[in-house]
């Protein structure tokens, strides 16, 4: 398995595309994006478990019942939410997206990110649709990318290749989210696309197998979005045989999904709305799964903590209080602590207390652009790892008028 260039149009038979249509003021910002496949593929979705949901979910929810589609349509600048019209503008996405591509509405995914609670104009969308169509291209990932964006800094794409009975298949995905961003379906869209040939009963297995793992595990500020999606589209052009249970060929699909997930997941926790470092905490030594989940998503969404590594502060303290009231059974007198980077390594805290360390050192370690927090807790074998951001002065000066 290697990484491999291309994004969503690494896989066979995919191409896509973005522009700027007029929903967004910046004509300097794309705001339309467009992922198609040749033929119609198995797909797959998971959805935010947020009550309030964005119209574009519940068309897009109702879309996949089948279990198929064959083309992605999204926008940003807009959510698309909390608006008496929301369905009405979403379906009508639908339709003129598939009247540019030939296709059923149903078979279209629609997606929409953005301010919440603002009227989506259609007038923009209809105008830019022939355009979008038209641009579409098998190097189309990069504009798609750039189309999803909001307040992310960077766009996000990551493809791998790989082999499944004797047939070179590939995966790739774009994603966009930086903040309003928690565990349970982070504030982001994550659209991934493959060449595997895989039911869609195994696709949708693989998918929310995966995520309990990858995207329910990255947390910037605490809020869960109400727009979030991730979706797979499986087109099957690589030929392989077809995935229908779980067999060697699905547990090598899973990797691979899993490949690009992760990596998704580091630079949407790295982009976070003002972060200056991408936080990785890593909990081993655990009784089980869930007191290891429990513990990593606790220390990730501290706003104490997440403020002390903006300070590059080794604030240990505030990692064992993260976990004092993460609900999981914990022995703290067997926890120990210590913080990682590209400068090296330095513990912290031995079986729950303080032990001496060089703070010269430890302020080195932590001014590194990725950092790793290390717990150990002493009392079983299980493992779990999550993703975050330091909090900044920037993300407040970017929420204090996101809307305005």
């Amino acid at each position: 398995m290697k990484l491999i260039e291309g994004g969503v149009c690494a896989a066979k038979g995919f191409k896509a595309n973005g522009i700027h249509c007029g929903i967004r003021k910046n004509r300097n910002k794309k705001d339309l994006a467009l992922i198609v496949s040749d033929t119609p593929a198995a797909a797959a979705a998971v959805y935010t478990t947020n009550l309030v949901k964005g119209a574009p979910l519940l068309v897009t929810k109702a879309h996949l019942a089948d279990g198929t589609a064959q083309a992605i349509l999204c926008n940003s600048g807009n959510a698309n939410t909390c608006n008496a019209d929301g369905i009405e503008i979403a379906e009508t996405m639908s339709r003129l997206a598939a009247d540019a591509l030939g296709l059923a509405p149903e078979a279209m995914v629609i997606a929409s990110t953005g301010v919440i609670g603002q009227p989506l104009p259609i007038a923009p969308i209809a105008e830019g649709l022939p355009a979008l169509a038209a641009g579409l291209n098998a190097n189309g990932s990069d504009n798609a990318a750039e189309g999803i964006m909001t307040t992310d800094t960077v766009k996000k794409q990551v493809a791998v290749e790989f082999t499944l009975g004797g047939q070179i298949c590939r995966i790739g995905g774009i994603a966009k989210g930086s903040g309003m961003i928690h565990p349970n379906m982070a504030t982001m869209l994550v659209f991934i696309t493959t060449d595997v040939a895989i039911s869609s009963a195994m696709l949708q297995k693989a998918l929310s197998t995966d995520i309990a793992n990858t995207f329910n595990m990255v947390s910037v500020d605490g809020d869960t979005s109400t727009n979030d999606m991730v979706t797979v589209l499986a087109n099957g052009a690589a030929g392989n045989p077809l995935i229908t249970e779980e067999n060697t060929d699905f547990a090598c699909f899973m990797k691979a999904l899993n490949t690009v997930t992760v990596q998704l997941c580091r630079m949407i926790a790295g982009d976070g709305e003002g972060a200056t470092r991408l936080l990785e905490c890593r909990v081993s030594g655990a009784a089980d799964e869930a007191t290891a989940k429990a513990v990593a998503k606790s220390v990730i969404c501290s706003s104490l903590l997440k403020a002390a590594m903006f300070g590059a502060d080794a604030n240990w303290g505030r990692v064992l209080c993260a976990i004092g009231y993460s609900g999981a059974a914990v022995d703290v007198e067997q926890v120990g602590v210590s913080f990682r980077s590209a400068a090296g390594t330095i513990a912290v805290c031995k079986n729950g207390a303080g032990i001496p360390f060089s703070e010269e050192d430890a302020k080195r370690i932590l001014l590194e652009k990725e950092i790793e927090i290390l717990i150990t807790l002493g009392n079983g074998t299980a493992a779990a790892t999550a993703w975050g951001c330091d909090l900044t002065y920037d993300y407040v000066k970017i929420n204090g008028d996101y809307r305005t």
